[in-house]
């Protein structure tokens, strides 16, 4: 009797001291880190979320709670095992031995447009015998950006190859033939004689010189997502940031500079979209992150106030395009002044039904009309 005493008193002695050896040493050289494998997809890709779990000591946990939550717009594969409401919660357990490494990959879909981010993750462990629950919050940086797909359709490729067809044939008048800026791949507007045939037997693809230009082609792109009352979709926004992320790749692959501005405010900042002029895949960069970045919960800031002085500015040498699916009557008295001005412009209107927008006759010539599939 006395030993199966003595036997009961070493017993609890002994799951008191794991209790308390656990208490203290659970979260002792335990490394966790909860990262996205890329910074940017497009919408509609497939993305990555990766958890490691490191035990960097003899401890092992037989149960370990990782919850975190981030936006309902990524897909994750296996949602129906994590809650979702407005918010993507997921709770994922584990059992880690000692000095032991895990890493788990999470598969999901960016649904849609936006900058994404983990900013903290919560920790339940538990004693050896799942008796009590130890609990820590630990601050994470993993950060996601979306980027809007590139509108595309025929009807804005055919007016984009008719634009960039009036800026290469002024462009090919300011031509330098002794400046040199390296080699790229043909393109269909390029002159065969500027075919570096050494480099397309070595690439077995058509390659092109790239010359210099006295002076350099811009774009500028402004878009307007002011609701004036009547339009309240928010396909009509996104359809918005979709074509200016198309029109901004178009013009950048040509090696022409382009600048982006917008009223739709930062989500980080809380300040209207404005991107000075500049060229190269940095520039493309730059762009699908700001729009990547546009809050679209937020009222936009008013277009004329922003950009009006802006826009009438009117530098030349610089083409102007815009994109708007609402033709309000402060915006159209702006558009107008700047015609008047002598400021040219063509105005991308996005438009959901097969009925064209109703604008005035001065306004027409300058709409290009793009049907978005709703």
């Amino acid at each position: 009797m006395m030993k199966i005493f003595g036997i009961g008193i070493l017993a609890y002695l002994l799951f008191e001291l794991q209790r308390r050896i656990y208490a203290k040493l659970w979260n002792k050289n335990l490394l966790i880190k909860v990262a996205f494998g890329s910074s940017y997809i497009f919408e509609g890709e497939e993305g990555e979320l990766r958890e490691v779990i490191e035990n960097r000591k003899w401890l092992p946990l037989s149960m370990l709670k990782v919850k975190f939550q981030t936006s309902r717009n990524l897909i994750f594969a296996d949602a129906q095992k994590s809650g979702v409401t407005d918010r993507y919660y997921r709770n994922d357990v584990f059992q880690i031995g000692g000095g032991e490494r895990i890493t788990r990959t999470l598969r999901f879909t960016g649904g849609r447009r936006g900058y994404y981010h983990i900013h903290s993750i919560d920790l339940v462990a538990s004693d050896l015998f799942l008796t009590m629950e130890m609990i820590e919050s630990r601050e994470v940086e993993g950060y996601l950006y979306v980027y809007p797909k590139p509108f595309q359709s025929r009807e804005l490729e055919i007016i984009l190859r008719q634009i960039n067809g009036e800026i290469m044939t002024q462009r090919n008048l300011l031509e330098d033939p002794f400046e040199y800026r390296g080699i790229r791949e043909y393109q269909p507007y390029d002159d065969m004689r500027s075919v570096n045939w050494k480099a397309t037997a070595r690439v077995q693809g058509l390659m092109v010189n790239q010359k210099g230009y006295t002076t350099h082609q811009q774009v500028r792109i402004f878009y307007n997502i002011e609701d004036s009352g009547i339009l309240k979709k928010d396909e009509a926004v996104e359809s918005c940031l979709q074509i200016a992320a198309g029109i901004t790749r178009f013009f950048l692959t040509q090696g022409l500079k382009v600048a982006l501005y917008g009223n739709g405010l930062d989500i980080l900042s809380g300040q209207p979209v404005r991107i000075d002029s500049s060229a190269g895949s940095g520039q493309l960069d730059s762009i699908y992150r700001a729009l990547a970045r546009v809050d679209t919960s937020r009222t936009p800031a008013g277009f004329v106030e922003t950009f009006g002085s802006e826009l009438l500015d009117n530098p030349k040498g610089i083409r102007t395009f815009l994109i708007s699916p609402n033709g309000y009557p402060d915006f159209l008295e702006l558009l107008e002044r700047y015609q008047t001005a002598g400021g040219t412009y063509e105005w991308f209107y996005p438009v959901w039904e097969k009925r064209e927008p109703e604008l005035p006759d001065w306004a027409a010539p300058h709409v290009k009309v793009l049907h978005v599939r709703g």
